[in-house]
């Protein structure tokens, strides 16, 4: 008997501080607990069969509110509750934005053999975003990362990923982002409309673009967090290196999922931490 939930965020972290209360019909509170630091919630308080109101709340992020029914045997199962940060129907606030690389992501995911995933990462970049004033969709992002900075953890594969078959990092050193609109796609959600110059090839590219929320940080600034993703056909960008192994199947996908994890910091510069 009792009330199970998972407190999440939209991009799946546990929220541990969030509160859960369920209110009867007549609205009185006959339950509160806490989440757990795995953001779970198991309560044991026994619970007349009927219909409840479930009400999340934790400091930092907009409250959520479902219905629950408890069955005859005691028990309300919630599932998972996802909560959106304060002020996330909205972009960050205008003005000009540091992507933070210390606490940001860049990496690309492609397939290996048709079975597997190989996970990379780019450890050098760059990138500065421009929160338009008025009309948000005339903002601006630009980002520029290091290509020979690649990293999957493997020195072998990192060096032929460097080499001319691959980025050829010699030749073209860097790699570039440079967006040309923006356009909503949702609630908290937009489509990033830009061109990425790859190996020498210009092509546009389009990123899906959540933002998760702004808040302050230990060091008296405030960030804002995004998450987006995009994909990218090697062949675009005259990467045509494709060995085949056996049965027609390559060594690696043609394919490659780009995902971004980035913090930025207000401001025209990082702060001296």
């Amino acid at each position: 008997m009792g009330l199970t939930a998972q407190i999440r965020t939209r991009d799946g972290w546990a929220v541990s501080h969030a509160v859960v209360t369920v209110t009867d019909s007549t609205g009185a509170q006959v339950l509160r607990a806490e989440a757990d630091t795995d953001g779970a919630v198991r309560d044991t308080t026994s619970l007349a069969p009927g219909a409840y109101t479930v009400i999340v709340t934790a400091l930092g992020y907009a409250p959520a509110a479902s219905g629950a029914i408890v069955t005859a045997a005691g028990r309300a199962e919630v599932g998972r509750v996802t909560l959106a940060r304060r002020g996330g129907t909205e972009l960050p606030p205008p003005g000009p934005w540091t992507v933070d690389p210390a606490h940001s992501s860049v990496g690309a995911v492609a397939q290996h053999l048709g079975i597997s995933s190989v996970h990379g990462r780019f450890t050098e970049f760059t990138g500065r975003i421009e929160i338009a004033p008025g009309d948000v969709t005339a903002s601006r992002v630009e980002a520029t990362i290091t290509a020979a900075s690649i990293d999957t953890g493997n020195g072998m594969r990192d060096g032929h990923l460097r080499s001319a078959d691959f980025l050829d990092a010699g030749k073209y050193p860097v790699i570039t982002y440079r967006s040309t609109g923006l356009t909503p796609a949702g609630s908290d959600r937009w489509t990033v409309h830009g061109e990425l110059t790859l190996h020498g090839v210009v092509r546009p590219v389009d990123l899906d673009l959540a933002y998760l929320g702004t808040g302050g940080d230990p060091w008296g600034g405030t960030r804002a967090a995004f998450r987006a993703t995009a994909e990218l056909h090697r062949e675009d960008f005259a990467l045509h290196y494709n060995q085949i192994v056996q049965a027609g199947i390559s060594a690696i996908g043609t394919t490659l999922r780009v995902e971004l994890d980035i913090q930025a910091v207000q401001g025209e510069s990082l702060p001296a931490l």
